[in-house]
């Protein structure tokens, strides 16, 4: 039974279990026994999975534009590029032969529905599977690295692509993912014991209604203990931290002529049993 297993989600600041379609306060429901902050908790996800095991009471209804991004302030944010084979193909680069890490600069996290503000003429869409380590640390084995994971949520990394590719002779993956707004999570921390165990699920992408993404994060080159393996191999992870695990194909840069977004758009982001982003692209003011 999965039924009592975390979602954990962040409401007006707070941490909140989302339970059917109503939520319950953690910090002020468990009587102080956990804290309020939602990356606080991510720090104590075992005890907060024992503790919603039990009676926990009665969800109380919820104002859903309240919800900001499931880990409001992560100390680190790391992406993978070039993780789904499809995707390698589509820009015309061979496989890696170990992950393409790179950083958005956690100021981008971004709730998971509102309004982006394209700065750009060259916003590109990229639906991810996102991993929130729960008990961090150094040289984590990859056999015990899903231990490290507290749950799954959904992510949006988009991208500036002029910025990226056009930065001199080195590119500029980070700050081209790192404009305001250009890293939605959501809509909750989705307890890891609650999916298979080979997190093979349906992901999409769409705008305005047309999928212009569709895959199974099953695909990726490289999995989530490898990812956390590899990453904790050089960088101490950290409760709350974030790894963007990689796009499938179907990004606009790709397409034949290149398409990006406009003011507008609804941009869609849905993974199976995880849940669904929901971004309206803005002009600047």
């Amino acid at each position: 039974m999965t039924d009592h297993l975390p979602r954990l989600a962040n409401i007006a600041g707070r941490a909140h279990l989302l339970v059917g379609d109503g939520a319950i306060d953690v910090e002020l429901r468990s009587d102080g026994r956990l804290p309020s902050e939602p990356r606080e908790v991510i720090g104590c996800w075992d005890e907060l999975r024992a503790w919603a095991a039990g009676a926990i009471g009665e969800p109380a209804p919820f104002d859903a534009a309240l919800l900001g991004p499931a880990v409001p302030d992560p100390r680190q944010v790391f992406g993978i590029g070039l993780n789904y084979a499809d995707h390698a193909a589509e820009t015309g680069r061979p496989l890696p032969e170990t992950p393409l890490v790179f950083t958005k600069f956690p100021s981008c996290i971004a709730p998971p529905s509102g309004q982006l503000t394209l700065p750009t003429t060259n916003v590109d869409w990229e639906v991810e599977l996102v991993a929130v380590i729960g008990g961090g640390g150094r040289h984590i084995a990859e056999a015990d690295a899903l231990d490290h994971v507290a749950g799954f949520c959904v992510g949006q990394d988009f991208s500036e692509r002029v910025v990226q590719w056009g930065g001199g002779p080195a590119p500029q993956f980070s700050l081209a993912k790192s404009y305001a707004g250009f890293g939605p999570v959501g809509p909750a921390i989705v307890d890891r014991l609650a999916l298979p165990d080979d997190l093979d699920l349906a992901i999409t992408c769409e705008v305005d209604g047309e999928v212009v993404q569709r895959s199974r994060t099953g695909r990726l080159i490289f999995g989530v203990p490898t990812l956390v393996a590899y990453l904790s191999s050089i960088c101490e992870l950290h409760p709350g931290d974030l790894i963007f695990t990689g796009t499938p194909d179907g990004v606009g840069a790709s397409r034949t002529p290149p398409r990006f977004l406009q003011p507008g758009n609804v941009v869609v982001s849905t993974i199976e049993a995880v849940g669904e982003l929901r971004t309206e692209c803005v002009a600047p003011a």
